[in-house]
């Protein structure tokens, strides 16, 4: 299919996109191997929630991504790892060696049991083998479930329970900065509760030399040495199940997001390069691609490992931190592996952006052609200052937005060839319809702000909830009828660009990751002198959001700065970390309705520091409780 490389092509293909969209996508994925051609490009139905790509297509996505580029690139770069500490070695991992490595992890899960279909939870520190873990399983058709190794045992049991998870794939530990991270441990400790797990395949990383439990737990490298290194791929329907990844919910139950094989492959193929306008003309020497996300979220998924790898590129796995050993991590790298396209989250913008420039400014960063941004939206100050400081002035930033949900980017300038706007997601890439909505459920079709809507399907959409369709259906398509509703408001200008304004519903975005509301009050719930909990997102310097807790004891706190403490420990280890309420204020009530709902729009505004107009609080039951918490604010 032809690139895009002027705004006019961009303008001809987005008609064209819309005006005859199966024609479009199959065009799209004609440029990818399929085993059998598909016999239908789309059925779809909003209002009930069911939609299917490239119908009776058989394939296998690793094939897309490493096979077919053997012939031609056997002894290119597939994967850099970059190690935490910046003075171990990194590795080069050609698609040859890729190959071989992704066939023996596809022969040890089969050695172990797994199957077609069965569910496998990987848990692991970013190094090259969590690749090999990935792509092992989807070269045997096994669904993997990719936990981000950050999470609590308690998190993990909630996500192997949920899709059934039959073996676990995990490591002794794992480094991030200064601190090494028992993994096994937390494993073990999960697995207390977990009954469909029959499997550990432990990888040695950090020589912590974990407890192994006989006839269940092995030794990743014992296991890989007896395996061989030639795996014929699984073929997989178009629909089936290729993973499923879980995100917060509004009830406090992750929802497992259910990817499949067809549509999946060929929309993050072809968002990848034509949003980053990644050059893969030159074998041998390729752009090298920098996604600084973990592959447990969706961004590492989608542009760590299956967008780059189908379009035959260089990308770079990152294990450290952006901070560690200092604040200039990220520009050291850049410089010793001459990085191209640098895609990264506004959080560790804005966190880079407090340090001085001097960490900037000893390194070589002219390699760079595309900078990225991912996760939440950038605010402008943290946009001129990457473009002035990282990209120099010469790199176009494509400020991507997307979500777990939709599975690839969806509305982005293209870079060298949408006009930019600081802070503006600008406009959808082909294939992708947008419709702005008001509050009575009209579409907006001129300037203003509303809620964002999609009213077409797109390749890689979630099909449902695991597990839990009714869910799916009310969470995404009840509130807008026959569309989906991606919970965030927009803006739009006379140019038609779009600026995205954040959650309208109860999710937080803290660094880039949603953090749903009832889950983390569930957590805070859980220490003995907590009553009642409502937590609300609020402006955060680093963050983008932060989270606030307004908490209700059973009895007055004698040590308020002490149960601060042990509430946010508490959250850490029923949670993860990144769940720690940044903000814990008691109170004696909160804002309640006579019917008892809580009114988290005056909650925010409070967090927020905005108390001038807090609307009519007449309805409320105690109107009073809200002087109260105004009084307390922190």
């Amino acid at each position: 299919m032809k690139a895009i490389q002027t705004f006019e092509d961009y303008q001809r293909e987005y008609k064209r996109s819309v005006e005859t969209p199966e024609a479009f996508w199959a065009d799209v994925a004609s440029d990818l191997v399929w085993k059998k051609k598909w016999d239908n490009v789309l059925t779809w139905d909003f209002l009930k929630a069911e939609v299917k790509w490239f119908e009776g297509g058989k394939l296998n996505i690793t094939e897309n991504c490493i096979d077919r580029h053997l012939a031609t690139r056997a002894n290119q770069t597939a994967i850099i790892w970059e190690p935490n500490n910046p003075n171990d070695e990194a590795k080069h991992i050609t698609y040859k060696e890729l190959h071989e490595q992704v066939c023996k992890a596809a022969n040890m899960l089969k050695a172990h049991g797994i199957k077609k279909g069965d569910r496998v939870c990987i848990y692991m520190p970013m190094v090259p083998e969590l690749a090999y873990a990935v792509l092992g399983c989807a070269r045997i058709g096994a669904v993997h479930s990719v936990v981000f190794a950050g999470f609590s045992s308690g998190s993990l049991v909630d996500r192997i329970n949920d899709s059934g998870c039959k073996a676990v794939l995990t490591a002794d530990g794992g480094s991030r900065g200064d601190k090494k991270i028992d993994l096994k441990s937390i494993v073990d400790e999960a697995l207390r509760n977990c009954p469909t797990v029959e499997k550990v395949i432990v990888l040695e990383q950090t020589f912590a030399k974990p407890n192994m439990v006989a006839g269940r737990d092995f030794d990743w490298q014992t296991e890989m040495n007896k395996a061989s290194s030639n795996c014929a791929a699984e073929e997989m329907d178009a629909e089936d199940l290729l993973f499923i990844l879980y995100t917060s919910g509004s009830t406090g139950k992750p929802k497992g997001m259910v990817h499949t094989c067809g549509g999946y492959m060929v929309y993050t193929n072809y968002t990848f390069r034509t949003t980053f306008q990644y050059d893969n003309t030159k074998p041998g020497n390729p752009d090298v691609f920098w996604c600084t996300a973990d592959v447990g979220w969706i961004t590492g998924h989608s542009y760590i490992l299956y967008g780059p790898l189908s379009n035959g590129a260089t990308t770079l796995i990152f294990e450290g931190i952006p901070s560690f050993p200092d604040m200039g991590r990220f520009w050291q790298a850049i410089e010793k592996h001459k990085v191209n396209i640098f895609y990264t989250a506004p959080t560790a913008i804005r966190s880079l952006e407090k340090a001085p420039l001097s960490f900037v400014e000893k390194y070589d960063l002219s390699s760079l052609k595309v900078l990225g941004s991912v996760g939440e939206p950038i605010n402008e100050e943290a946009w001129h200052w990457y473009d002035k400081n990282i990209g120099k002035g010469n790199c176009p930033i494509v400020d991507t937005w997307w979500q777990t949900e939709t599975g690839g980017i969806m509305i982005t300038p293209i870079a060298n060839v949408t006009p930019l706007k600081p802070a503006h997601a600008t406009l959808p890439l082909p294939g992708v319809q947008v419709a702005m909505m008001d509050e009575n459920g009209k579409e907006m079709n001129e300037t203003g702000e509303g809620r964002l809507t999609i009213k077409f399907p797109w390749p890689s959409m979630a099909r449902t909830i695991y597990g839990d369709h009714q869910r799916f259906r009310d969470t995404y398509f009840s509130t807008f009828s026959g569309k989906y509703f991606t919970g965030d408001g927009c803006k739009r200008d006379d140019d038609g660009y779009y600026r995205i304004t954040g959650r309208v519903d109860d999710i937080i975005i803290v660094s880039g990751h949603n953090m749903g509301t009832a889950e983390v009050e569930s957590a805070i719930d859980e220490h003995s002198s907590v009553c009642e909990t409502a937590v609300v997102g609020f402006p955060h310097d680093i963050k983008g959001q932060g989270i606030y807790a307004f908490v209700i004891c059973y009895d007055k706190p004698r040590e308020e700065e002490k149960l601060r403490t042990e509430i946010r420990e508490k959250v850490s280890k029923i949670i993860g970390p990144i769940a720690k309420p940044d903000k814990i204020q008691f109170v004696s009530g909160l804002p309640k309705t006579r019917s008892g709902k809580i009114m988290r729009r005056i909650l925010r505004k409070i967090a927020e520091g905005d108390v001038t107009n807090l609307g009519d609080t007449t309805t409320l039951l105690d109107p009073l409780i809200v002087d109260e918490i105004k009084a307390g604010a922190l």
